[in-house]
Parts: structure tokens; C-alpha cells; sequence
């Protein structure tokens, strides 16, 4: 955190708001705004088309986004500031404080290049546009600043304006500060800047790995609920509900670990219609269900059989109707049995989660939103933005300021129910008023998206949300596909079942592995002991592994295709190339020739050499986990870390090939490379903490 970083960010904010004045200005201008007299007053909150054109709607939201972040900047910045004011100078806080944070030093990067820009042209806001150095040239920079070109462009038309954007670049290069950290800057081609860290920074960061641990990077902390997984009750937890609890799963384990105040919410769906017909058919089946608990293994057959009699029995049909009107007023022995039914479920719930390894979800169903819904409604009428449906008589409407969608939010159904819509709104508010949410996010389908986007703009146009306030993320996934290219299902047509789904790849793990044993054999190789627990673990590791690592490593905003062959492939970026990576790195500890070192020790001691281009290569790799960390918080991408930790892998593959630490001579006498082997173990710790914010257990030998 820096006064420069605010700097920065107020400056593009101002921009913003610039741009949005002259889209504002451009827009009334047009006949068919003047025509319809709409002033700036009613700007946001006229109809959908009327309201403003798509691109101030964009850059409005643009704003409010800038916004934010510049309110959570400047109050952790205030925050540092307090703290100095309250200790000695030469103990003040640093935005990164050693043991609690990892150095980001794309971060610190980018701060330097934000700084030469104000520097070498003052009034000029721009992004320096900081990335990872991917030239395949012989020794590049660490880092690349690529803001020279687009600079030239916008500095065109001033007296002092530089020729070229390798003039830029170099008036840069006099601005830009060079910190202990930073070796030297070059220009590269047109007037790229290549960054260098010294290798002297970069091997003390790889030995805090060591000392201090796996830490994450500097970021202010706040109150974040994540909403995710969310199943029906008296419905099996299907293929479809396996991407949300995953997805769901690992961002909350990122959230947690740069120190968030994570509150993990699973929104099941435990009210409505359909308890009707359940709560009578339990009657029927149990009429002592009050005193003797129901045996029901199969609740999903229990499901069909009432669906089947409330759709072919009139009788049948109308009782279910009066129950869900006693559940819903409260009746004693009605909410007992709709207890019942939802027990039943969550101990189903409970099995698949045990196998995922996910905890700390706290259910929050719709029930618990049903009293807040009837206080949403009169807040809506209160402010005048309910009317009534004209084509549907009893139904509420509510209209928002969305200018994408000429659809309203139905608050109220014409029976007097209420809907997901009134549901969301509720429940949204009751995350930021009373658990005092700074930012939540809800990991739902890409099909949801027109949903979201209705439920957040209604809520900003009844003063529930502000945008500039408190972030709200839909984090949206795409659909999981059998080899046809259609949604998987199983041969029959069926979904798949989850629990079905997850045996079957303990199955194939087990089998995969067996036939890789095998091999081993037919080649002479030394056979890995393991015990029958062992054995199981790995299965089970590999099998749930494969199956959360098939679907992170995929950009979430896509569809991808299922498929056990290619998630147990022991080649290319799966789990299963992935924990045999991590096992040999966990094996070279384990030799004869290294079991006296004291590895602690050695870390404290030793100087971590970075000479070789492999060990080099590996380091800075290594270093950039932190700067990795804060890209997911940003975009709320899990691929990113699958792909780093891929990457990590191949890059200690070509060191392990090219540098030896364990050397054994013509006579069989091993000599260790400390500093190499410290370079391994640092390597495994990295790759230890990318599993566990995936949620895939390891295992250190398979």
C-alpha cells in the first residue's frame, strides 16, 4: 500500500468520471433524447433504453468499481498511517510486513512505473501496464512495462510530446525509481522496458519460503460471504452442483488465506411448493412419523413417487396445497415433517462434502430469508417501486435501471408468494445490513447471469447495494459435457448422480494406478510400498483430485468436456502428472545421502545460489506466487493457479535435469548441493500450499 497507489487510482477514477460527463453530454444531444425531454435527474432511474446509452452504462460501472477500490485503498493507507503516527519512525509498518506477507513484486513493480509516469509526464493517467517477462530470448527480464507505445499516442499533439515510444521509454526509465531490489532497466524493441530483480532479492525470498513459510501477498482485509454449492432438499446433489462446490470451495480457501473474513453460505433450496406434496406423502407413507422416525434411504425415489401423485391425483393434489400453506404459517407437525425430509437430505449433503473435503459451509436455505422477504416487499412499496403486473393480476413488479433487458423482477406471484427474486434481494440485503459484508459472491451458473444482473441492478435502485461501497461478484461457470458435446448424463439420459460420480473415480483411480504399478514391474523398476490404508488414501486422493483439478484448471466461464481418461492421464497439466511431480520432489528428501541434513538449519545457514539459468528460472517462479495469489482475488479465476502450479512443475523438472543435487561419484559416494536442495524443498512447500488452496489432498508417495 502506498500514497502513490491512491494517486494512481484517483487518477483514473477522474478519468472515468470524465468519460462518463462526455457520454452523458453526447447522448442528450441525440433528437430522440431531446424529443423525450429527459434530463440528467432522470438519468438513472427512467426506463430500461431511455436511461442511457450502453456505453455510460458501461463506464458508470466502470466508476463505481474504480470507486471502491479507492475507498479500500485509501482506508488501509489512513490505517497505515494511524500506525506510524502510534510507533516510532524507525519501527513504522510497512504495506508488506515480514512474516505476515510474501513481496508482490509485480505489485512493487507496477508502483515504480506509476510513480515515472507522474514523474515524466505529470496530468497523464495510465496503467504501466506491468507483466510477467514471456520473451524466449537468453536472459530477459524478470518483468516488462509495455506503456511506451500507448503513451506516444495520447502524449500526440503536446509541444514536449517524445518522437517515438522509445523516447518514452527512456524519459521512463529517468523517472522510475531503483530500489535495492531492482538490478537495472532496459529497453528492448520499440520501446518495451525490461525489468530486472536482482537474483540476490530474488534467492532472499525463496529462503523466507523457507524460514517464515508459504505467505500470501499484502491486501486490506474485509468481510467476504461466498455463496456457492447450494443443492435441493429431497433431491441428490447431481453433476450439475459439482463446479459451484468446487468452484465455491477454492476461492473461499483463497479468501481465507491472504486473511479475509470468510463466511462460506450454502443456499439450498428448502422451501417452496414441492414440500407440499412431500410433507403429504410422508402422511400417507408414515402417519407416526411424529414419534417413530421415517426409514427413508432413498429420498430421491421418495421425490418421484410424491411428484407422480401430485400430478395424477386431484385428492392427492389439493392436500399438498393445504400443507404448504400450514408449513408456511407455521403449523408445529407440518414443520416437523419438513425437518424430517431436510435431515434426511443434509446427512446425504454431508457424505459428498466429507469426500470433497469441504468444510465451514454454513447452510442458510430460503426458509431463512421468508420473514426478511415480507420486509423487502413493504421497503419496495415504501419507496414507490412496486407496481402491479397489468398482464398479470395480484403479480408485483419491480422495474430496474438495467438498460440491457427489458425484463421486470417479479417481487410478488399472483397467489401472494413471493420468488428466487424477492428471495435474492432479501438475502442479499441481509448480508451487507446485518453480517456487515464488504464484498460477497455467488458461484452460479452462467445461466443465472440475466438473474444476477436483474437482482443487482434492482437492488442498487432500491438503495440495498452500492456498487461504490461493497463488491458483488456473479461468479458464473459454464455446463459439464460428455463426449457427445452435450450436457453429461449418464447412458440412459439420466444426470449423474454425484455420489455415482465420485465412486466411479475411485474406481478408475484405482485401476489407472494398479496398471502404472505394473508397468514399474515389467521394467525392473523398485516397487513403492505401500500399506492397504495407504493404497486407499492414494486412491481416493487421486480419484477426487482428478476430478476438482479437471474442472479448476479450466477457465470457468467455459463449458468443458468430462472425461476420466484424460483426467487420470499421468501426461501433460492433470492432477495425476502433477502429485507424481510432488511425490519425487518429496522422494529426494527421503534418500540416504540427505537424511543427515538438517534441512531447518541449512535453511538458515546457507545462501541460496541462483547461477545456473534452470535455477534461476525456477526461483523467480517461485517468488511469483504471491503476485499469482492477488491476480485470482482480482478476476476470481482458479485456473490461474492451476496454471502457475503446471508451470512450476515443468520448470523443476528442467532443473532437476539440468543440475544435479545429489551427485555420486565413480565409487558410489553421494555429495549434496545444499543450496539446491533447498531449492527442492522450497519447491514443495509452494506446491503444498497450491493443493490445499485447490482443496486436493497429496500424498508423499503413490
Amino acid at each position: 500500500m502506498s500514497s502513490a497507489e491512491v494517486s494512481a487510482l484517483e487518477q483514473r477514477t477522474r478519468a472515468a468520471e470524465r468519460a462518463m460527463k462526455r457520454l452523458q453530454a453526447e447522448f442528450e444531444s441525440l433528437p430522440q433524447y431531446k424529443k423525450l425531454g429527459l434530463s440528467d435527474a432522470h438519468a438513472h432511474d427512467e426506463g430500461p433504453e431511455l436511461a442511457m446509452g450502453d456505453a455510460l452504462e458501461k463506464t458508470f460501472t466502470e466508476n463505481a468499481k474504480l470507486k471502491y477500490q479507492l475507498k479500500t485503498l485509501t482506508r488501509a493507507l489512513d490505517a497505515e498511517k494511524k500506525a506510524k503516527a502510534a510507533t516510532p519512525a524507525a519501527a513504522s509498518i510497512a504495506p508488506t510486513i515480514p512474516g505476515k506477507h510474501a513481496e508482490n513484486y509485480l505489485h512493487l513493480v507496477t508502483q515504480l512505473f506509476v510513480t515515472a509516469i507522474e514523474t515524466a509526464f505529470p496530468g497523464v493517467a495510465a496503467d504501466p501496464m506491468v507483466a510477467p517477462c514471456t520473451a524466449k530470448i537468453e536472459n530477459p527480464g524478470m518483468y516488462q512495462c509495455n506503456a511506451a507505445m500507448g503513451l506516444c499516442k495520447e502524449l500526440k499533439g503536446r509541444p514536449d510530446a517524445p518522437k517515438s515510444p522509445r523516447d518514452v521509454a527512456t524519459k521512463l526509465i529517468a523517472a522510475a525509481p531503483k530500489p535495492d531490489y531492482v538490478e537495472k532497466y532496459e529497453i528492448a524493441g520499440p520501446g518495451f522496458i525490461n525489468i530486472f530483480i536482482k537474483r540476490a532479492a530474488v534467492a532472499s525470498q525463496v529462503s523466507n519460503i523457507l524460514n517464515v513459510g508459504v505467505l500470501p501477498p499484502a491486501v486490506p482485509q474485509v468481510k467476504v460471504i461466498v455463496d456457492y454449492s447450494s443443492p435441493n432438499i429431497a433431491k441428490e446433489m447431481h453433476v450439475g452442483h459439482l463446479r459451484s462446490t468446487i468452484i465455491g470451495n477454492c476461492l473461499a480457501q483463497v479468501l481465507k488465506f491472504v486473511g479475509h473474513d470468510v463466511l462460506a453460505l450454502n443456499h439450498v433450496g428448502d422451501w417452496g411448493t414441492q414440500f407440499g406434496m412431500l410433507i403429504a406423502h410422508l402422511k400417507d407413507k408414515f402417519p407416526d412419523f411424529a414419534t417413530v422416525s421415517p426409514p427413508i434411504s432413498d429420498l430421491q425415489a421418495f421425490y418421484k413417487q410424491s411428484k407422480k401423485r401430485f400430478d395424477e391425483e386431484p385428492e392427492f393434489n389439493k392436500r399438498a396445497h393445504v400443507e404448504v400453506v400450514k408449513l408456511q404459517s407455521g403449523d408445529p407437525e407440518v414443520t416437523k415433517a419438513w425437518q424430517l425430509i431436510c435431515d434426511v437430505s443434509r446427512k446425504e449433503f454431508a457424505d459428498i462434502y466429507a469426500r470433497l473435503g469441504v468444510t465451514d459451509l454454513h447452510e442458510r436455505g430460503e426458509s431463512f430469508y421468508q420473514s426478511r422477504m415480507k420486509a423487502v416487499v413493504e421497503d419496495l412499496t415504501k419507496k414507490g417501486l412496486i407496481e402491479d403486473d397489468k398482464e398479470n393480476p395480484g403479480r408485483k413488479i419491480m422495474w430496474t435501471n438495467l438498460t440491457t433487458s427489458r425484463i421486470p423482477l417479479i417481487i410478488v406471484k399472483s397467489d401472494g408468494g413471493f420468488t428466487y427474486d424477492t428471495s435474492d434481494l432479501a438475502a442479499l440485503r441481509h448480508r451487507l445490513d446485518e453480517e456487515k459484508a464488504e464484498w460477497v459472491i455467488y458461484v452460479v451458473d452462467t445461466g443465472q447471469s440475466e438473474h444476477f444482473n436483474l437482482v443487482f441492478a434492482g437492488a442498487r435502485k432500491a438503495g440495498i447495494y452500492d456498487p461504490s461501497v461493497t463488491r458483488v461478484d456473479h461468479v458464473g461457470f459454464g455446463v459439464v459435457l460428455g463426449g457427445d458435446g452435450k450436457k453429461y448424463k449418464t447412458r440412459s439420459g439420466e444426470t449423474v448422480r454425484l455420489k455415482d460420480l465420485l465412486d466411479e473415480g475411485v474406481e478408475r483411480a484405482q485401476e489407472a494406478l494398479q496398471r502404472k504399478a505394473a508397468e514399474r514391474a515389467e521394467r525392473g523398476q523398485e516397487a513403492i510400498e505401500l500399506t492397504e490404508a495407504e493404497r486407499q488414501k492414494v486412491y481416493s486422493a487421486v480419484a477426487y483430485g482428478c476430478i476438482k483439478y479437471a474442472d479448476l484448471s479450466h477457465n470457468r466461464i467455459n463449458d468443458y468436456t468430462f472425461s476420466f481418461d484424460k483426467m487420470l492421464d499421468d501426461k501433460g497439466n492433470t492432477a495425476v502428472y502433477l502429485l507424481y511431480a510432488y511425490t519425487r520432489i518429496r522422494s529426494i528428501v527421503r534418500q540416504p545421502a540427505v537424511q543427515h541434513v538438517d534441512l531447518a538449519a541449512a535453511a538458515k545457514s546457507t545462501a541460496i545460489e541462483l547461477v545456473h539459468a534452470k535455477e534461476w528460472q525456477l526461483a523467480q517462479l517461485l517468488v511469483r506466487f504471491p503476485e499469482v495469489v492477488f491476480k485470482i482475488l482480482k478476476d476470481l479465476l482458479p485456473n490461474v493457479l492451476c496454471d502457475y502450479l503446471y508451470d512450476l512443475s515443468t520448470a523443476f523438472s528442467e532443473f532437476y535435469d539440468n543440475c544435479y543435487v545429489i551427485e555420486k561419484d565413480a565409487a558410489g559416494t553421494a555429495t549434496v548441493n545444499i543450496s539446491r536442495l533447498l531449492l527442492t524443498e522450497a519447491t514443495a512447500r509452494v506446491m503444498e500450499r497450491c493443493f490445499a488452496l485447490l482443496n486436493i489432498s497429496t500424498v508423499e508417495k503413490m
